[in-house]
């Protein structure tokens, strides 16, 4: 299969890629960078040079491809300035217009299959209850563009191709910014969650969901939630990642952040018990960590010895911008 894929050089991406190519697949990825491009090449995937919000240029990239992978996100600097709702602009523009442009280019050339990433935690609190595809939906004013992003994927499939929608739970991994900044509340004492502790959390390895994306490849079009078999409440997610860091139980964090952090906090602080049921069956897919028990002990080591995590995920950022007119209607693949 020929597949292009975006955000190939993110936390997701950069395990996906030599995961695909490994399966046989032909693998055209979009690099921002010369040395992101190298990596790809190492990797084995061709490079492209395209801007993910021109439709014409787009076409021509996607041209002769089976499916397109979009993982394409943009985000904020730091997790301080997650809290502003100005610093998602970006990744708003990435989710709306870009996910649309990806998936109209994709069908005006014949592309059979679009999978689209997304974020399951926009679920409404679900308490203790298993939380399938169907579960009411509530988003952040900071994410409500997640619903574009799976509504370009929906269209993709009503117009005759396959969209596939990829519902990640919260992320994980030695290389992940926002867990290094949450070790560093644990170093210092307070828990890097807001919520009840009794409230559920679902979560994903870095590397689990890049085997859900090649799984993708072969799901039938809809939705499906990408998460570990077992979300821990909260208060056990908290002291598994804090033993197995060898750090001290944390203490809550205080009722006057909490309220700071205003409709932001409060999606994070939902109880969200999510089912992978529906993936597992539709293609065979397993997590290799069944709940972060297992997964913090492997990435503990890593973690101790300060393993230095990229700045805070850049590379899952969309393609630069080449400017307008001709030179942003040229798209080039390089071996």
């Amino acid at each position: 299969m020929r597949v292009f894929i975006t955000g190939a050089t993110g936390v997701v991406g950069r395990r996906a890629v030599p995961l695909l190519v490994q399966a046989g697949h032909e693998v055209a990825a979009i690099g921002r960078t010369e040395a992101k491009r190298a990596e790809l090449a190492r990797q084995g995937a061709a490079t492209v040079d395209v801007e993910i919000f021109d439709r014409d240029a787009l076409q021509g990239a996607l041209d002769g491809h089976d499916a397109v992978i979009n993982l394409a996100t943009h985000m904020p600097s730091s997790s301080t300035r997650m809290m502003l709702p100005w610093s998602w602009r970006e990744n708003d523009r990435v989710r709306r217009d870009g996910s649309a442009a990806l998936a109209q280019a994709a069908r005006a050339v014949g592309v059979a299959r679009f999978v689209q990433e997304s974020f399951a935690p926009v679920y409404e609190d679900g308490g203790a209850r298993w939380i399938d595809e169907n579960w009411p939906q509530r988003p952040a004013p900071y994410n409500r563009t997640v619903l574009d992003a799976e509504r370009s994927a929906m269209r993709f499939t009503e117009t005759g191709g396959t969209g596939v929608v990829l519902r990640f739970a919260a992320f994980y991994g030695a290389d992940s910014r926002v867990l290094h900044d949450m070790i560093g509340m644990l170093r210092k004492g307070w828990a890097p969650l807001p919520g009840n502790r009794d409230a559920f959390i679902s979560s994903i390895s870095h590397e689990d969901a890049a085997t859900a994306v090649v799984a993708a490849l072969s799901a039938p079009a809809g939705t499906y939630n990408v998460t570990d078999d077992e979300p821990l409440s909260r208060g056990e997610w908290i002291d598994t990642l804090a033993d197995a860091l060898a750090l001290p139980h944390p203490k809550p964090l205080p009722s006057w952040m909490v309220r700071l952090g205003g409709a932001t906090m409060e999606l994070l602080g939902r109880s969200q018990r999510m089912s992978n049921a529906k993936l597992r069956g539709a293609t065979g897919w397993a997590p290799r960590w069944p709940s972060v028990r297992e997964g913090f002990r492997e990435l503990a080591t890593d973690v101790r010895n300060e393993a230095k995590p990229p700045s805070f995920e850049h590379a899952d950022r969309h393609p630069r911008r080449h400017g307008s007119g001709r030179n942003a209607a040229r798209a080039g693949v390089r071996r």
